[in-house]
């Protein structure tokens, strides 16, 4: 395989590069062993450990022979791939030369402290066990954006580690577009009851080997390497970690009953990990391989989730092995199926909320995140401003811990400034449609089963550049526009009205 990098300098620093890579390949292993294996009781060796190696990253990468290397490569003369590495590299540079190494190692023991007592508080539905390690997550996450440095607000800091070039004010722009214009379209969706708000199938319960035997079903069809180059597994909130470009890997959740919540998280762990397997093989071992944002990586998901998982043919192609494998489906039909995947009713929990509702608990995560940050707002405060906020947003008040503050893992991972990643995704996700069906008749091949010239579109316009460009300039060049909203309420409007 002939290399894209020739540049002489560039081939010293991918050189040097491949003990920083060494370190995150071993922390993405510990990270998912810890979610999927771990007994509980390893976490405070794990935490010490994933804390260390923080630091020992962050040593070879501010090595002074190294950053120069990086200043040196700045001034020549590069292709588009050189480029790309220096870029990422440099970025990378800026901001691990902000945190002081006893920050970041109180981080990450912080964190996988933090997440194991998320994982009780909310087994428990005990808010108290979690308070103490969220008062030190926002202490962190101010350090951090001081550490970072803004221009507006520490918001900007934040957000920008995980959407790099968008602000804070992006954001804003983004939801007050939404906000006006699709809760007039949820009100009229629920008048018009065109889409149920429930569903009999939401009450049947199943058995999980039953249900893996579904999940595999549908990966394989994808065209998923299960085995060869990627895992399935279960955790208590699905993910996806890759540790490298030949080896991806997915969990999902069996409930017991409810079996859309497993079969969308599945398809939308899935779109996760095919941007990551459909890198160019080129970039192994680089700064280049992998998703350039969490942004442009929740699109290729939710483009799975929500524009494939969800449509009319897709409910046809599963109907046979649904009926293999369930028992109860013998009393439903393909159109049930697809009503069931597309039901609208305000909910209380984000990763089950419908299509049309879901970016409204994003708002009110990215409201909370923000008043953390300017307002001093403390964990004690949070559990009756999520409540406050939510019944404003959706007409809906949680009783429960479960189904308020303690739902989510990601303050608990320390990623403030990351859920607005996932409104921009959702609608990239509507926008990357259009463009696609300029070129290719989606929904029949859905319908027909056959998902290679999908795969290929989008290995062809986001995957295969791994983290070249920024993503405002990927999209410029994958579909000549950056995001826009509008593509997403006509997709509301088309779906659901």
């Amino acid at each position: 395989m002939e290399s894209v990098f020739q540049n002489e300098t560039v081939r010293e620093i991918l050189t040097r590069y491949r003990r920083i890579w060494a370190i995150g390949h071993a922390q993405s292993v510990l990270g998912w062993d810890m979610e999927v294996n771990m007994p509980k009781e390893g976490i405070l060796e794990r935490s010490v450990a994933q804390g260390e190696l923080s630091v020992l990253s962050q040593e070879f990468l501010l090595k002074p022979d190294f950053v120069e290397l990086v200043e040196k490569a700045k001034g020549l003369e590069l292709n588009e791939y050189e480029r790309g590495v220096v870029r990422v590299l440099d970025r990378s540079i800026r901001i691990n030369k902000s945190f002081p190494p006893e920050f970041l190692r109180e981080m990450s023991e912080v964190t996988s402290q933090a997440t194991k007592a998320w994982e009780e508080a909310k087994k428990s539905n005990d808010y108290s066990k979690f308070e103490p390690w969220l008062d030190r997550i926002i202490d962190l996450a101010k350090r951090a954006a001081e550490y970072l440095g803004y221009e507006n607000e520490p918001y900007d800091a934040l957000l920008d580690l995980f959407e790099e070039g968008t602000t804070t004010r992006d954001v804003e722009r983004m939801f007050d577009k939404l906000e006006k214009e699709l809760k007039p379209l949820l009100e009229k969706i629920m008048e018009e009851g065109k889409v149920p708000q429930s569903h009999p199938l939401e009450k049947e319960s199943y058995d999980r080997a039953q249900m893996e035997r579904v999940n595999r079903w549908i990966l394989e069809k994808f065209g998923f390497p299960l085995g060869v180059r990627s895992r399935l597994d279960v955790s208590a909130h699905p993910f996806t970690t890759e540790f490298g470009i030949r080896d991806v890997r997915i969990t999902t959740r069996y409930e017991g009953h409810d079996f859309r919540m497993t079969v969308l998280s599945t398809v939308h762990e899935f779109g996760h990990a095919l941007y990551e397997l459909q890198q160019d093989e080129r970039f192994m071992f680089s700064p280049i391989a992998g998703g350039v944002s969490l942004g442009i990586h929740e699109s290729q998901s939710r483009f799975w989730e929500n524009i494939i998982g969800r449509s009319r043919e897709f409910a046809g192609l599963i109907y046979p092995t649904l009926r293999e494998n369930l028992p109860f489906m013998a009393n439903y039909t393909p159109e049930d199926v697809y009503l069931y995947f597309n039901m609208v009713r305000p909910d209380f929990i984000r990763t089950e909320a419908d299509v049309v509702t879901y970016n409204f608990h994003i708002l009110l995560r990215f409201k909370l995140e923000r008043m953390m940050l300017n307002e001093g707002v403390k964990a004690k405060d949070l559990p009756e401003l999520w409540n406050d906020e939510m019944e404003n947003l959706l007409g809906i008040r949680p009783k429960t811990y479960r189904e308020g503050i303690l739902q989510d893992i990601h303050w608990a991972h320390g990623t403030v400034g990351y859920f607005p990643t996932y409104s921009i995704g959702t609608l990239l996700s509507a926008q990357l449609y259009y463009h696609m069906k300029r070129d290719l008749d989606v929904e029949g091949l859905v319908g027909e089963g056959n998902f290679g010239p999908i795969k290929e579109w989008l290995r062809e316009r986001i995957h295969r550049w791994g983290s070249i460009y920024p993503p405002k300039e990927l999209l410029r060049k994958a579909i000549g526009e950056e995001l826009d909203p509008e593509y997403f309420i006509r997709w509301v409007r088309e779906r659901y009205l």
